[in-house]
């Protein structure tokens, strides 16, 4: 047999991409280094718990397409990520809000907390790193305390070597909102986000534990490739950096561990940068709990796993070195997701992009 599509990876695009060409009546292959289908998003359950093995994943969308999509293949609820930061056995709300300036600096409107913040950080005009734009968005008492540390054991760089758009990912806000996303759309699948992949993946032929590039592979007229573009072209242009994340799973026998889903922990000399407690997402009844420590780990391609993208300068040099070379095969492998892309994309970035790719590849 000659399949249509080899696909590699069983996240959400390669998912979406084969139940799109199922639908279509090609024949599709999924093949995944992994024992599991539904890459990072992957949820197991544990004492009735769905664990969310490789870190929290909230979904979170203002495109009303894209909601409606992912409803198709699960019930959501309404979780809101109200994250607790720690600093010194002092606890402050994320995102940044009226209630964290309140709690540093006393103030009690949106004029006050921005006089602060704006005497804080007079002497940055124009910002041109991380530290720099965080410091002009919240002031250097909220950098020091909540920022600084936290994100330099997370991406393992001194934060004025991080570009400085990573940090305008973060909502700040003058109100006393402490939601951590502004979209429209939010929630947990009821019931985890396995669920979602197995309805994607019914009837679509998958291989797990199965290496692209070691393992024989059955004959195919296109690949669709999601993995890391770096290794599919043998680092040629030299290794793209990611941020990736070790964590440590528990079972613990009290009811409640820390009383919320997440909990920063900002001070550099700690090791986890956050606390999950897995319950919290779906407000599961149980007399247990599964809790996740999360801690910041060197990236070494092929023996760690690639998270999210550092797209600073350099990398994304490299990077477009890469992507010049994929367009010249372009024909036979196509790359998508966040890796092939080296793009750092949300749940539902991924679906919007999975979709318009696998809808311009049909009608070609």
């Amino acid at each position: 047999m000659v399949y249509d599509y080899l696909i590699v990876g069983s996240g959400f695009f390669g998912s979406i991409c084969a139940y799109e060409l199922r639908k279509a009546n090609k024949t599709v292959l999924v093949i995944d280094s992994r024992n599991h289908i539904g890459g990072n998003c992957y949820t197991e359950k544990r004492d009735d718990i769905n664990i969310h093995v490789y870190g929290p994943h909230i979904f979170h969308t203002s495109n009303e397409k894209v909601w409606l999509w992912i409803n198709q293949f699960a019930k959501f609820n309404n979780f809101r990520l109200s994250p607790v930061a720690q600093y010194k056995n002092e606890l402050y709300s994320l995102p940044f809000s009226m209630w964290t300036f309140n709690k540093m600096w006393g103030v009690t409107t949106p004029e006050q907390a921005r006089q602060v913040i704006e005497s804080q950080s007079a002497d940055i005009n124009e910002p041109t790193n991380f530290e720099e734009q965080a410091i002009k968005l919240v002031g250097l008492d909220v950098y020091n305390k909540l920022i600084k540390g936290y994100s330099t054991k997370q991406w393992m760089k001194d934060p004025r070597e991080l570009p400085k758009e990573i940090i305008t990912r973060l909502p700040v806000r003058f109100t006393y909102d402490s939601n951590y996303f502004n979209d429209k759309y939010q929630g947990i699948p009821e019931g985890g986000y396995t669920q979602i992949f197995e309805k994607l993946l019914d009837k679509v032929e998958v291989n797990l534990n199965t290496d692209y590039f070691k393992d024989e592979l059955p004959k195919h007229r296109k690949v669709i490739y999601t993995g890391p573009i770096d290794k599919f072209f043998n680092y040629k242009f030299g290794e793209l950096e990611y941020k990736t994340t070790k964590f440590e799973h528990r079972h613990i026998p009290m009811e409640n561990y820390q009383g919320t889903a997440v909990m920063h922990f900002t001070e550099r000399d700690i090791k986890q940068t956050r606390i999950i407690e897995h319950k919290h997402f779906e407000n599961t009844k149980s007399s247990s709990t599964w809790v996740s420590w999360e801690y910041p780990t060197a990236y070494k391609a092929e023996l760690t796993e690639p998270f999210y993208p550092v797209n600073d300068k350099k990398n994304n040099a490299i990077f477009l070195k890469y992507k010049e070379e994929a367009n010249l095969i372009k024909k036979d492998i196509l790359f998508g997701g966040r890796l092939a892309e080296y793009k750092y994309y949300d749940m539902h970035q991924v679906i919007e992009s999975a979709l318009n790719f696998i809808t311009k590849e049909l009608t070609q």
